[in-house]
Formats: structure tokens, C-alpha cells, sequence
């Protein structure tokens, strides 16, 4: 299980690894160009107003949109890293969430085969086979409370295998997401930043200034 959920992580954590990678890939393609970003922060007396104005990017790639990704990732698991241009975490989602329905399919049918045997070699319930005849790696011998205890340990690693596999479905989705917002940021050494200080009135001739700060990509 601790070997299922570090796949998890790993996978979490090549997302935000590939993030600057891919980033700098993709801004071989487009068109270097001035871009402006501004904003304004307007302080009052007792309180401020921010004011944001911003010019596009001229891009020559598109980038999918973060919410059509994500209903991808929640059809089919892994559609969202395909389309994030991430196949290689396919196989990453495929493993884990494999690994964790195998695992599962393995303690229900132990969790059956203790429960058959314990109701079936109790004198205090029906002899009717009503779970199945006892498998015959367990002997006839065996003591009830150890087929108890172990029934009931098999139950309760089946449940948090389950809970696992719902993670590691919510991870697949979440990875997705997050990394179709991060592809349009722009992290380049290129950025620089310049702030500017100005008086301004405000409404009914209240005396204050104006802070703003110029993000410019060369």
C-alpha cells in the first residue's frame, strides 16, 4: 500500500518537476514580441482598490483549456496527460491505479475464503454453505477467533485499498488540472518589473495615490 501511494507522490511531483521544462520548450515557438502587463493598485484613505489591465501574449501555440482537460482526466484517466502533451505519465496512472485494483481483487477474494471458512466451521451458525465451501489451505482445525481476526484484517485492507484507488483517480485529475494552468505561465529570465508612484484624486476630491507595477517580457 505505502508503495502504491509513493507512486502517487511521484507522479505529483514530475508534474511540477516538468513544469519549467516544458515551459521552455514551448517558448522556442513563439514569436518574441513586447508584453505588457499592468496593475494598478489605487489606495485610499481607509482602503484601496486594485484595477487589473492586461495585453495578451502574441503566441503562436494554444494551450487547452485547464477545465476541458480535467473532464478528460475524470472519462478516461490519463485523456488529461495526453493532452497536457505529458504520455509519458500515462503509464505512471495505468500502474498505480492497476496495482491498487489487483491488490484489491487479492483481499476480497482472501477476505471471502476466511469468511466461508469461519461461518462454515462455526457450530453456532447453519451448516449451509451460505458463503462457499472452505478453501482447503485452511484446515478444519483452525481456530475461530484467528479465522475472525484474519477475515476481519483482509476486510479492512480491502476498504483502504479502495479509498486508495479514489486518490489515485482524484491525483490523476488534480495533476491534469493543475498542469493546463501552469503551462501559459511565462517564468523566463526575460521578465522584469518596474513600479511606479503617482498623486491622483479621487471620488469626491479625496487626495491619494496611484502604485503601479509594469510586468514587461523583452
Amino acid at each position: 500500500m505505502k508503495s502504491f501511494l509513493s507512486l502517487g507522490m511521484l507522479l505529483l511531483g514530475c508534474s511540477i518537476c516538468s513544469y519549467s521544462q516544458t515551459l521552455s520548450n514551448a517558448q522556442l515557438h513563439q514569436k518574441r514580441g513586447y508584453a505588457h502587463q499592468k496593475n494598478n493598485v489605487v489606495f485610499l484613505n481607509p482602503s484601496f482598490q486594485l484595477n487589473q489591465d492586461s495585453v495578451e501574449n502574441s503566441s503562436s501555440d494554444s494551450f487547452p483549456s485547464p477545465k476541458s482537460v480535467m473532464y478528460k482526466s475524470m472519462i478516461i484517466p490519463g485523456w488529461g496527460q495526453i493532452t497536457n502533451r505529458q504520455i509519458w505519465k500515462v503509464p505512471i496512472v495505468y500502474g498505480l491505479l492497476g496495482g491498487l485494483a489487483w491488490y484489491s481483487m487479492d483481499l476480497t477474494k482472501r477476505y471471502h475464503d476466511y469468511r466461508a471458512a469461519y461461518y462454515n466451521l462455526n457450530s453456532e451458525t447453519d451448516d449451509d454453505m451460505r458463503f462457499g465451501p472452505t478453501p482447503d489451505y485452511i484446515p478444519e482445525s483452525a481456530n475461530l477467533q484467528e479465522l475472525k481476526s484474519i477475515r476481519n484484517t483482509y476486510r479492512n485492507r480491502r476498504d483502504m485499498v479502495y479509498i486508495g484507488i479514489g486518490l489515485a483517480y482524484g491525483l490523476n485529475v488534480i495533476d491534469a488540472y493543475v498542469f493546463a494552468h501552469m503551462r501559459s505561465f511565462d517564468v523566463s529570465e526575460d521578465l522584469s518589473m518596474k513600479t511606479r508612484i503617482k498623486p491622483s484624486v479621487m471620488a469626491q476630491a479625496t487626495p491619494g495615490f496611484t502604485l503601479s507595477i509594469d510586468l514587461i517580457t523583452k
